[in-house]
């Protein structure tokens, strides 16, 4: 096992000792934490575990899963080349959206787990996940451009420098033609960004 595996694996035991959001933690199966190489260059970022990844332990295992999971080999990717996870790491209760105070407790394990994979790339999915890290932003203006960004770090000094490219969540595509039809566009940018990040990095 890799070091940084080990390092998400003590995070992991981290959240649930810490008892985060004990309320969401009682009515959940289990901590859904993080699926994929911790080696990967891009982290897909969603809101939080519905009905099936709260059963199976792994986020995005239902319908938006399985549609990620295609748009993933259109760009020549499976789930164990990239990194995917949730800002709430339970399961809210009736799949509803993450309260602002849940989202907030859970950042900072959330900010942890990005230290340790150190992508180039993060990829939101939906809103939530997007004012994260771009607060004041629409996401009907700005998905599928990138954005450079300065995340706070306990750890790096002045902050960890990566380019966030917002996207729609695929839950919201599933039914909705135009908004999938856009959704597979924004992701076949995502190699371009991925390679222009690589050659940067070499500079």
């Amino acid at each position: 096992m890799d070091k940084k595996q080990r390092e998400l694996d003590t995070l992991k035991k981290k959240i649930i000792r810490d008892n985060i959001c004990p309320g969401l933690k009682a009515q959940a199966t289990q901590l859904v934490f993080g699926d994929g190489s911790p080696d990967s260059n891009v982290v897909f970022i969603g809101e939080a575990p519905g009905k099936n990844e709260d059963l199976k332990g792994l986020p995005f295992v239902g319908a938006a899963g399985k549609f990620l999971d295609e748009m993933l080999e259109t760009i020549g990717l499976k789930r164990t080349d990239v990194y995917i996870t949730n800002i709430v790491k339970y399961r809210p209760p009736g799949n509803r959206d993450p309260l602002p105070e849940e989202k907030k407790a859970f950042l900072p394990y959330l900010r942890a787990q990005l230290e340790i994979i150190k992508p180039k790339l993060i990829v939101t999915l939906g809103r939530h996940s997007m004012n994260c890290f771009l607060p004041d932003l629409q996401i009907s203006a700005i998905h599928g451009q990138p954005k450079r960004v300065t995340i706070a770090s306990d750890k790096l000094k002045g902050g960890m420098k990566v380019v966030i490219m917002p996207l729609f969540h695929p839950a919201a595509a599933l039914y909705n033609g135009q908004m999938r039809s856009t959704l597979i566009e924004d992701f076949s940018l995502i190699p371009s960004v991925i390679e222009k990040l690589s050659k940067q990095g070499k500079n």
